[in-house]
């Protein structure tokens, strides 16, 4: 492998990603992408010179279906089982602060 990840690197994602690790998740982090990194690097030794790139999964046609205009709910119907709603909106716990 070679590059090791160490805890500058870890600083460095860190900082980046604006987290916080502390002594033991740097070591948890930095033994995981030092798996991956191997990873990688078994991958690389794959022969791939007469390999065409794949660019789909699949060999087969995606069949879509035609696009048709129909009945669409009311603000009312839609709200209906809402468990927490203000007037014309649904109400959802604030995630920011």
């Amino acid at each position: 492998m070679a590059n090791k990840v160490n805890d500058t690197t870890i600083d460095e994602i860190a900082h980046l990603a604006r987290l916080e690790f502390n002594a033991d998740e740097k070591t948890q982090i930095a033994t995981d992408l030092n798996r991956m990194l191997g990873f990688i690097d078994k991958l690389n030794e794959l022969n791939t010179d007469n390999v065409e790139p794949l660019i789909y999964m699949s060999t087969e046609n995606t069949i879509l279906r035609d696009d048709v205009e129909g009945p669409t709910l009311s603000s009312k119907e839609a709200l209906k089982n809402a468990a927490k709603k203000d007037s014309d909106y649904f109400k959802a716990p604030k995630v920011i602060g």
